[in-house]
C-alpha cells in the first residue's frame, strides 16, 4: 500500500519500522494488535485509517542546511550561473520536492536572503512541495522544537530569522512569507510552470528502478534547459535516468540532457 500511493519501498533492512511506526496508531485507536490493523485497512472499511497508516509509515527526517557544502556549491556555482543567464528578466523558480516539514525550503530562501546585493529587484518563487498534508501544515507554520532548530541551522540565522516561542522557534513572516508550499505526490504530474531549480533530496533512494525513472523524467519535464538539479550526497543520475547529466560547470549538480549545439551554447 505505501508503494502503490507513494512510491516508496521499505527495504528489508527497513522493515523494522513497519511495528515501531504504527504502534502508537494502534494505541490511538485501540487496536489490539498489528495484524487487528492490517485487517481493518485490507478490509476497506476505513480510508482515513489508511491514511493515518501511509502518514505514520513515511520518513519525514530532514535538517537545515543538510549537506553545507552542497549547498555552498549550489549559491556559488548553480545559483551564480543562473544569476547571470536570467539578468533580463530577473525572475527564478526554485521547487524543494519532498520537502518534508519544510527546512530545505527555508534554507534556500535563507540562502538568497544572504546575498541582498545579487537578489537586490528580484522576483524568486520559491515552492517546496510533499506528499504528506501533515508535514506541509508543519512547514507551513515553519515552528521547529529546540532540537530541529539546533540540526544544521547556524546561530546566527536562529537569532536572525526565527523567533523564540516557549521551547519552540518559529521562522519569522518575512522568511515564512518567501516560500509556498502545497501538498504534491512525485507520481503524479509536476507543479504548473517550469523552474530554474529543482532540489529533490534523499527521496529517490526510496524508488525502485522504475520509479525513479519516472520521477527523474516528470522533474526534467518542469525544468528550463539550464535549469540546475540537486539531489542528496548518496544519490546519483547515473545509471537510473536519461534525463539528466553530471553539471559539466559545477561537478555535484546535475542538468538536463541537451544536444551538443546546445552545450556549447552554454559554455
Amino acid at each position: 500500500m505505501l508503494e502503490a500511493r507513494t512510491g516508496q519501498q521499505l527495504a528489508i533492512g527497513r522493515r523494522w519500522r513497519i511495528d515501531t511506526a504504527l504502534r502508537p496508531l494502534i494505541a490511538k485507536h485501540d487496536i489490539p494488535t498489528l495484524d487487528d490493523l492490517v485487517h481493518r485497512i485490507v478490509s476497506g472499511r476505513s480510508a482515513a485509517l489508511a491514511d493515518e497508516a501511509i502518514e505514520a509509515l513515511l520518513n519525514h527526517e530532514t535538517f537545515f542546511y543538510r549537506d553545507l557544502n552542497a549547498f555552498r556549491l549550489l549559491d556559488e556555482q548553480g545559483m551564480g550561473r543562473l544569476h547571470a543567464a536570467r539578468a533580463g528578466t530577473q525572475r527564478l523558480r526554485i521547487w524543494s520536492a519532498g520537502c518534508s516539514t519544510g527546512q530545505e525550503a527555508y534554507t534556500i530562501a535563507m540562502m538568497i536572503a544572504d546575498r541582498p546585493d545579487r537578489w537586490r529587484g528580484w522576483t524568486i518563487d520559491i515552492l517546496g512541495t510533499d506528499l504528506s498534508p501533515a508535514a506541509i501544515e508543519r512547514a507551513k507554520e515553519g515552528r521547529y522544537s529546540q532540537f530541529e532548530i539546533q540540526r544544521g541551522l547556524p546561530v546566527t540565522q536562529m537569532l536572525r530569522r526565527f523567533d523564540q516561542d516557549g521551547e519552540h522557534w518559529q521562522a519569522s513572516s518575512l522568511l515564512r512569507q518567501s516560500v509556498r508550499f502545497r501538498v504534491h505526490n512525485l507520481l503524479t504530474a509536476p507543479p504548473v510552470g517550469m523552474f530554474d531549480v529543482v532540489l529533490c533530496r534523499n527521496v529517490l533512494l526510496y524508488f525502485s528502478p522504475d520509479v525513479r525513472t519516472l520521477v527523474f523524467s516528470r522533474i526534467a519535464s518542469a525544468m528550463q534547459a539550464d535549469a540546475v538539479l540537486m539531489l542528496g550526497a548518496g544519490e546519483t543520475v547515473m545509471g537510473q535516468t536519461d534525463a539528466f547529466v553530471s553539471d559539466f560547470e559545477a561537478r555535484g549538480l546535475y542538468r538536463k540532457r541537451i544536444d551538443a549545439t546546445a552545450v556549447a551554447a552554454f559554455r
